[in-house]
């Protein structure tokens, strides 16, 4: 099941639909940063590949977090 967020990112609304695991990880993502889970969404949004979907992006980001405490 996703889970839809509204955001504002750049000064304009959308919205990402991502599981609820993934939401959950990237809270604990921006918790560890010192961030807002808005204020990570914008900084995953300004640093993407233009192709890269957003929601694409704030998963990859999280399995690459996820893989980097495994490592360590």
């Amino acid at each position: 099941m996703l889970v839809k967020r509204s955001l504002a990112l750049s000064g304009h609304r959308t919205s990402v639909a991502l599981e609820p695991e993934f939401w959950a990880a990237l809270g604990a993502i921006a918790t560890a940063r010192g961030q807002t889970l808005a204020g990570l969404v914008a900084s995953v949004d300004a640093s993407r590949a233009a192709d890269r979907p957003l929601a694409s992006a704030l998963r990859v980001l999280a399995l690459a977090e996820a893989s980097q405490r495994a490592s360590s």
